[in-house]
């Protein structure tokens, strides 16, 4: 059973700035893709920023160019660094891992951007 478990939400004000991370119970680099997923209230989960096993990134549009997505192998940990973040950012963020045909969630971390 991998387990992840998230930390660094909190609240920020509009243009801000925070980083996230997701700690594996698991050696990260064997993950065949992991990634960081958000669900705001009233809303369906997105996917936000992922890293494939081969180091291939993707970003949904609305984060592009604010948010950065890097893991370091050592540490067996997935970050996500956000800037310049916005009140529509406001959302439950999730680490979701997949390793061979099984999903693995954490438990959530809450992101506030008042504006």
């Amino acid at each position: 059973q991998v387990q992840l478990l998230e930390s660094g939400g909190g609240l920020v004000q509009a243009g801000g700035s925070l980083r996230l991370s997701c700690a594996a119970s698991t050696d990260i680099f064997r993950i065949n893709f992991i990634a960081w997923y958000r669900q705001a209230p009233g809303k369906q989960r997105e996917l936000v920023a992922g890293i494939s096993s081969g180091g291939v990134l993707n970003y949904v549009d609305s984060v592009k160019g604010r948010f950065t997505i890097s893991r370091d192998n050592a540490k067996n940990t997935l970050y996500l660094q956000m800037n310049s973040l916005r009140p529509e950012d406001t959302a439950v963020y999730y680490c979701g891992a997949i390793i061979l045909s099984s999903n693995y969630w954490g438990q959530g971390t809450q992101v506030t951007v008042s504006s």
